[in-house]
């Protein structure tokens, strides 16, 4: 599976971007896929999952509730971040992962995720 995001770069706060994710390569879906971000000197954490199955969604990050939307249009292989209201500490670089296994339903460690997009750079100041 080949992931591939876009839709980063650089606004004010209180802007809004829409990052995508474009799959391609995968014989079936993934079980859940989501969204990741990395701040500058820490770990890549889980921002938000969503289950393919049925779309039911996880944001794992309580800072974004409210704030960020994941959604799935499986007619496009392509994963949404839709941010809102975006914040300085929102800066980061933000991965999309697929998670095959039922793990990364409910353990959002990137270990649970076995394929990875290179990421795309969101700066918010």
């Amino acid at each position: 599976v080949q992931l591939v995001e876009s839709g980063g770069g650089s606004v004010q706060p209180g802007g809004s971007l829409r990052l995508s994710c474009s799959a391609t390569g995968a014989a079936g879906s993934p079980v859940c896929m989501a969204w990741f971000r990395q701040g500058s000197g820490r770990q890549r954490e889980a921002v938000a999952t969503i289950y393919t199955g049925d779309g039911s969604t996880h944001y794992v990050d309580d800072s974004v509730k409210g704030r960020f939307t994941i959604s799935q249009d499986n007619t496009k292989n392509t994963l949404y971040l839709q941010m809102n209201s975006l914040k300085p500490e929102d800066t980061g670089l933000y991965f999309c992962a697929a998670g095959d296994t039922w793990y990364c339903l409910s353990d959002f460690r990137a270990r649970n995720f076995t394929y990875w997009g290179q990421g795309t750079q969101v700066t918010v100041s």
